[in-house]
């Protein structure tokens, strides 16, 4: 390991968790922005649960430092090390296993899945990605939004399934794109949207209001539309205190 991995820290010293306290574990690749996100709304109790572990296929990911300095168990499984998807995997299975988790939550993971993987964990896994899918699944989505010339952009909370960002949507926040935006103003603009949904869609899950079975989405009882729950623009820029 290098200066920058971390290894599995046991925090001695903190106050076991309530035996009904609900267990994530979040799953990154970057610097964990939207990471960041959900341990301010853990901070202020507005997540439903606890984050046990975060664990990063880049063992140089800046949100491993995130979750150190959090005192949340920060794990490194470089990818690399692993001579095939299904070897990782495995190994992946393992480690998130080993804290029980109820949600797992995919916060910037940039790894498609096996087809194993999913079905292990079907049901209970969350991504965030940003675009109002189905528009724009994949990479690159900002550059293609403005390439279309779009008025409407934004980003979707989903439930993770075997075809790529192709799981049923949960929630999502839209972002009117201008002519003057560039894929950094229009990143930017997503972005802050993505760290509004993301705690609420995991508080959701973890107070049992939102559930996943035989490929349709409840929330309360009822079922979603195709797009899930949408925030305007307008609703968002004003949970955000942007200008509308």
């Amino acid at each position: 390991m290098s200066s920058n991995d971390y290894a599995s820290d046991t925090l001695t010293d903190m106050t076991p968790a309530p035996v009904d306290q609900r267990r994530i574990v979040v799953l990154i690749s970057g610097s964990g922005s939207n990471l960041a996100a959900l341990i301010e709304a853990q901070t202020h109790d507005r997540l439903g649960g606890e984050i046990k572990a975060v664990i990063s296929n880049e063992p140089g990911a800046y949100g491993l430092k995130r979750a150190h300095e959090a005192g949340i168990e920060a794990v490194a499984l470089p990818h690399r090390e692993y001579d095939s998807r299904e070897a990782y995997d495995g190994a992946l299975i393992k480690v998130i296993e080993r804290h029980e988790p109820d949600l797992i939550v995919l916060a910037g993971f940039m790894r498609i899945l096996t087809p194993r993987f999913v079905q292990r964990f079907m049901g209970r896994m969350l991504n965030i990605h940003p675009s109002l899918l189905p528009a724009y699944q994949g990479l690159d989505t900002h550059a293609r939004a403005l390439a279309d010339g779009v008025d409407v952009h934004g980003c979707s909370v989903h439930f993770v399934t075997e075809e790529l960002d192709g799981g049923p949507v949960v929630l999502q926040a839209e972002c009117r794109v201008t002519p003057e935006d560039s894929v950094e103003s229009l990143k930017e603009k997503v972005h802050a949207r993505e760290h509004l949904i993301f705690p609420i869609a995991v508080q959701w899950f973890l107070q049992g209001r939102l559930q996943y079975a035989n490929d349709a989405v409840t929330i309360d009882g009822q079922p979603l539309p195709p797009h899930g729950m949408r925030l305007s623009h307008d609703d968002a820029a004003e949970e955000l205190d942007e200008e509308r």
